[in-house]
């Protein structure tokens, strides 16, 4: 195997929840040492984000299945921030990483000497992510947010559901941020490479999920209209949406006239494809009401694997809409090995989803599980800053490390 692409990078993550963890996750993926720092009092909050728990030897509760997404290829150490020797250490490590992710409220770590400006002055080449609710300017700086208030504030949920506000089924904009957020960092770390030295970033979940409007930010700006919720339906493409079947339902995703033509064929309707209300894409949206209803009327005339099964050999792309069992049950699934575990201390196998980044060389990398609370913090602390395990011991005592 291929060394991973950042296995010479390290990493410390201060973050907590899922925006910068899943940062860190990406990058511990693709190789990079990443040291998850904890508050040795609870550490990360995710840790108690449930039912359901992994039980561990004695079937006892564990950690929380949330906080199992976004930990792995990690280690864990928990050090006390408000203690001047915690700051120290902390210190000492950012002198030799390259990278530091943070998500505290903005200005948060500099009381404690780990903004910034504090460690750029340790270490210029350091690459320094902060994420927060709305960025390190603004008159909303100094608000904390949550993936649930962006996704209300920044117009998600006004383009989702049908009626009433309705929010994404998953934390989408803290994924999103993640993800910017790693793409980000490699920027920053391939300046380095040019001689541009350390750099802070600045990511918020505000600017994420205005980023994350797309397509509908581009219709608003262009017509000048408000957009609103559409259900499953979409706002430039008909038809493109779900419609029952005798047995159920389907996905469609007609996304051209051409497939719009073997679409027409493949439901026995060629006189679509010639009618002028529906031959270009402009058309159908204009006339969107009736061709829904005239395809609603079609496909309920048969079964879900039916009609799949003619449109599929049409070449129109469809789908069922699979509940997770169905998902990770999928043929296509277990070929793409989407789902596997990795052994965890105290808990044996510990469930995991694979990386989405499939490169030919030097791709994703599963070397540890997502660690116990403090897991590692006498393995870092003598490994990174020379610590003997008296000393170690001794910081213990005085709650400065767990």
């Amino acid at each position: 195997m291929s060394p991973a692409p950042l296995s010479h990078i390290r990493v410390l993550d201060l973050s907590r929840v899922l925006a910068g963890p899943w940062c860190a996750q990406i990058l511990g993926d693709l190789g990079a040492d990443v040291i998850k720092v904890e508050n040795p009092k609870s550490g990360d909050d995710t840790r108690r984000w449930g039912p359901p728990f992994l039980k561990d030897e004695g079937g006892q509760d564990a950690d929380a299945a949330y906080y199992l997404c976004a930990n792995r290829n990690k280690r864990s150490i928990a050090v006390n921030i408000a203690e001047p020797e915690g700051q120290a250490m902390l210190k000492k490590l950012a002198a030799d990483s390259d990278v530091v992710i943070e998500n505290y409220k903005t200005g948060g770590l500099k009381k404690y000497g780990l903004d910034y400006d504090s460690l750029k002055a340790v270490n210029p080449d350091l690459v320094y992510c902060s994420v927060t609710g709305f960025g390190q300017t603004g008159p909303w700086k100094d608000q904390p947010g949550y993936d649930f208030l962006i996704q209300a504030m920044g117009g998600l949920m006004s383009v989702t559901g049908e009626d009433a506000p309705m929010k994404v089924g998953v934390p989408a904009v803290d994924l999103f941020t993640g993800v910017y957020a790693a793409g980000a960092v490699m920027a920053g770390l391939l300046a380095r490479t040019k001689g541009q030295g350390g750099q802070h970033i600045d990511m918020a979940l505000f600017d994420v999920q205005a980023a994350m409007l797309a397509n509908q930010a581009a219709n608003f700006f262009v017509s000048g209209k408000t957009p609103g919720r559409q259900g499953n339906a979409h706002p430039n493409i008909v038809p493109y949406q779900d419609f029952p079947t005798s047995d159920g339902r389907i996905a469609v995703a007609v996304g051209n006239d051409g497939q719009f033509q073997a679409f027409a064929q493949a439901l026995g309707r060629p006189d679509w494809a010639t009618d002028s209300r529906f031959m270009r894409n402009a058309d159908r949206v204009a006339n969107r009401e009736v061709l829904v209803a005239d395809i609603t009327l079609t496909l309920n005339a048969a079964t879900s694997a039916h009609w799949m099964e003619r449109l599929h050999d049409a070449g129109v792309p469809c789908g069922p809409i699979l509940a997770l069992d169905q998902v990770f049950g999928h043929e296509q699934a277990q070929a793409r090995n989407l789902a596997f575990t990795l052994p965890m201390t105290g808990v044996g196998d510990a469930p995991m989803i694979a990386n989405p980044m499939r490169l030919s060389e030097t791709g994703p990398q599963y070397r540890k599980a997502p660690p116990r609370f403090a897991e590692h913090t006498s393995e870092v602390l003598q490994e990174r800053l020379g610590l003997t395990e008296n000393e170690i011991q001794s910081l213990r005592d005085r709650s400065i490390v767990r």
